[in-house]
């Protein structure tokens, strides 16, 4: 069901292409300009380059996508953009966040202190917890979503708490670090708090204008 839950399909025209948030397509999107704000502005932009490579990465087919892109050479501008803005802009978010995007962020909840965490090492994390905590092969881990890793993560951690008990000890760990903890927190609340969204939700308002 997550799985299902996190493909977008974007449609033009005959075509349709399947767009999948791995956490390989979040780690390669995220250094195309050089963090996500770079990359929002670029699609608020709609500059033809980062549109291209967002749905050449995220594409379960690449011959689908390629067919998709071709038949944008003989479009206008304003149809191809109509047609795939909102399908970008989900995908987006759900490179955001290792859970189900929520608009509403929750009241009384607050940003835990310290600095935000820079997303390449979320993304890291994440890789290092499929591949060592879930004994996933690295392929695996690359072709999961964020949101199947921090699901499959909670489960896991419920098993150890079933087998062992649910005591936990106290570790020298940074409060904003993306521990298995931190995820069930976040996945629980709906929303990072680490995270600023602004630029991400103007965004998504531009979009649904």
């Amino acid at each position: 069901m997550i799985a299902a839950r996190e493909d977008i399909a974007l449609y033009h025209r005959d075509h349709v292409v399947i767009l999948r948030p791995t956490l390989r397509a979040a780690s390669i999107l995220e250094r195309l300009h050089h963090g996500w704000e770079a990359l929002f502005r670029r699609v608020d932009q709609f500059d033809t380059g980062t549109i291209t490579a967002i749905i050449r990465t995220a594409a379960s087919d690449r011959s689908a996508a390629e067919a998709l892109l071709a038949s944008f050479s003989t479009r206008p501008i304003a149809e191809i953009e109509k047609a795939v803005s909102a399908a970008l802009c989900e995908l987006l978010a759900r490179f955001l966040l290792p859970v189900e995007d929520d608009d509403e962020t929750p009241k009384g909840t607050s940003a835990p202190a310290g600095d935000p965490v820079a997303w390449s090492k979320v993304y890291s994390q994440l890789f290092e917890m499929g591949t060592g905590w879930l004994g996933w092969t690295p392929a695996e881990a690359w072709n999961a979503t964020p949101a199947e890793i921090a699901a499959a993560m909670k489960g896991h951690v419920a098993k150890l708490k079933a087998i062992h008990g649910s005591a936990e000890e106290e570790q020298d760990t940074p409060s904003n670090a993306y521990t298995p903890e931190r995820l069930r927190e976040i996945e629980e609340q709906g929303f990072d708090p680490a995270f600023d969204r602004g630029a991400l939700q103007a965004l998504k308002a531009r979009h649904q204008a």
